[in-house]
This record gives C-alpha cells, sequence and structure tokens, in this order.
C-alpha cells in the first residue's frame, strides 16, 4: 500500500514564491518524510561539472 501524499507541488510553488518575493534567494528546498517544506536562502550551490569519482581516473 501507498502513503498518501502529505505536500503538493503547488504547496512547494507558494512557498518558494512567498521567499522569492521577499527578496530572498533559495539555496536549496528540502522536504522530508512528513511533508515539512523546509526553504534554505542562500545562493544555489552550482553542480560539480565532473562526478566524484572523476580524480581517481
Amino acid at each position: 500500500m501507498t502513503a498518501r501524499v502529505r505536500f503538493r507541488e503547488a504547496d512547494i510553488k507558494r512557498a518558494a514564491s512567498g521567499v522569492v518575493r521577499a527578496g530572498i534567494p533559495i539555496a536549496r528546498i528540502e522536504i522530508d518524510h512528513t511533508g515539512k517544506i523546509v526553504i534554505i536562502p542562500g545562493q544555489p550551490i552550482a553542480a560539480m561539472e565532473s562526478g566524484e569519482w572523476a580524480d581517481l581516473e
């Protein structure tokens, strides 16, 4: 049996939109297993261009 969805895409969009409208940049958004949405302010961290194992090759 599957678990009931605790949040919707609209919930995330609404939360992120409010933060952006307040002039706060979003570094990342975390959602835990209970559906709690946590928005971490700050500048987003750029993704690494190479994989973590690239330096071992």
